[in-house]
């Protein structure tokens, strides 16, 4: 009898989430990476860059985190039915959405690239950049989508060490050569802001190679009998991906939203307000390592009948989350300077910042549980009252916003909305995933 389904919860979900975190720390150092070698090419450059952020944000969220959910999930529940040839046939309707997801943003951002980082505030040199930057980057999209599509079929057999291997290895790879190709070290050449698009497109590349491997080399391997296509099976995949999806467009369009209405109180209020969501988005990769092993271990114990063990798998990892939400935003909201000094010594910024950590840190554990419990929702099959509780946090958001603006109310008056969207957020996915029947999932 698999683990998943008997095994104690804690150590089990440990094991599944560790290699997750430690991915984590390598998806941060290429972050921090990535912004130095670009810093160096000078103002511009930056501005570019942080043009196309909300559109790889979009790309890594569908890809992995949306449609990757959709497949982990629809594989565990396969499996954990005893449904091998199901999960198989799974790994070719996959990869075959994963081609359609990887061309659409494609061709979207090929087209009308210039409009839209026009309509986020780009003008003459920061827009060329941000163009030179995308076109390379969206011009790989169909790789990251299938190293992200193989990974989460990895994990949906349970499997998690070994797309965090792959995608870790790929970060090692990605980190010199961007370097390299941004800057001309040695013999490469010089590319520009365009060299660290060539470096992320390569690393998903040796990504997709390595993880195609072993899937190859697992009981995933598709035989000649799995390629023919059911229409079942895609929609196995997507009444939890594509909802999923919409959910990852709301959480980029939330974003985007509260920038601009920010950027509203000046530059200052902006660069204060950025360190603080960079703060958040650094808990991301770590409350997703939880999530996607609570997606393999909830959808395998749902395909086995097993609804209430599952819904016990979901609370623990959410109360794991919490814990390390809490930790992080506590000890900003008392200590603020220890993060707002690693990136400014601007006296107005270091207030501004200083002020959004006291209002909004404390709630991130609401931010995690929020978070943490869509991923369980994922596993279940049941996510779209979980997708409802982002559009809630989207709605009053943006009223809030417009509310502060029009009464020109001030910036802490903003800070407050955006706190109460995270406590929107965590307590209506924590009340629906109480009330939810996970026994007919």
């Amino acid at each position: 009898m698999s683990p998943l389904l008997t095994g104690p919860i804690v150590p089990t979900l440990a094991r599944l989430a560790a290699p997750g975190i430690v991915l984590a720390l390598f998806q941060t150092a290429v972050s921090v990476a990535d912004t130095y070698y670009v810093g160096r090419l000078g103002t511009e450059a930056l501005a570019g860059i942080a043009l196309v952020f909300p559109m790889v944000m979009l790309l890594q969220m569908t890809s992995a985190g949306a449609m990757g959910g959709g497949v982990s999930s629809a594989v565990a529940r396969a499996l954990g039915g005893g449904h091998t040839d199901a999960a198989r046939k799974l790994v070719v309707h996959a990869l075959i959405i994963a081609l359609g997801g990887g061309l659409a943003f494609t061709l979207l951002l090929l087209a009308f690239g210039r409009g839209l980082y026009g309509l986020l505030g780009g003008q003459g040199g920061a827009l060329e950049q941000a163009l030179a930057y995308s076109h390379v980057l969206f011009g790989g999209a169909v790789l990251v989508w299938i190293a992200n599509t193989l990974a989460s079929l990895l994990r949906g057999s349970g499997n998690t060490l070994a797309p965090a291997l792959a995608l870790a290895g790929a970060a090692l790879v990605q980190i010199p050569l961007s370097g390299a190709l941004t800057l001309g070290w040695g013999p490469f050449p010089r590319w520009g802001i365009a060299g660290a698009a060539v470096a992320y497109v390569v690393a998903f590349g040796v990504a997709s190679l390595a993880m195609a491997f072993w899937v190859w080399n697992s009981t995933l391997r598709p035989q000649r009998a799995h390629l023919r296509l059911e229409g079942r099976l895609f929609r196995e995949i997507l009444r939890v991906g594509a909802l999923s999806s919409v959910s990852a467009l709301q959480t980029v369009l939330t974003a985007v939203i509260l920038t601009g209405f920010v950027a509203r109180f000046g530059t200052a209020a902006l660069a204060g307000y950025g360190v603080g969501v960079r703060l958040e988005l650094l808990q991301v990769p770590i409350v997703f390592a939880i999530g996607q092993a609570l997606v393999v271990m909830v959808g395998t114990n749902i395909g086995a009948g097993q609804g209430e063990r599952a819904k016990r798998i979901a609370w623990t990892g959410t109360a794991a989350a919490m814990l390390v939400c809490l930790a992080i935003g506590w000890t900003v909201a008392f200590y603020p300077s220890l993060w707002i000094h690693i990136f400014s010594d601007d006296a107005e910024v270091i207030g501004i910042g200083s002020t959004y950590m006291r209002i909004v840190a404390p709630l991130y554990p609401l931010f995690g549980a929020g978070l943490t419990l869509y991923f369980a929702s994922q596993g279940s099959g049941q996510v779209l009252k979980p997708v409802l509780a982002g559009t809630a946090r989207l709605v009053l958001v943006v009223a809030g916003g417009l509310l502060v603006m029009q009464l020109g109310g001030p910036l802490p008056a903003l800070f407050v909305v955006i706190a109460l969207g995270l406590a929107v957020f965590g307590g209506l996915t924590a009340w629906v995933v109480h009330r939810a029947n996970w026994q007919r999932a």
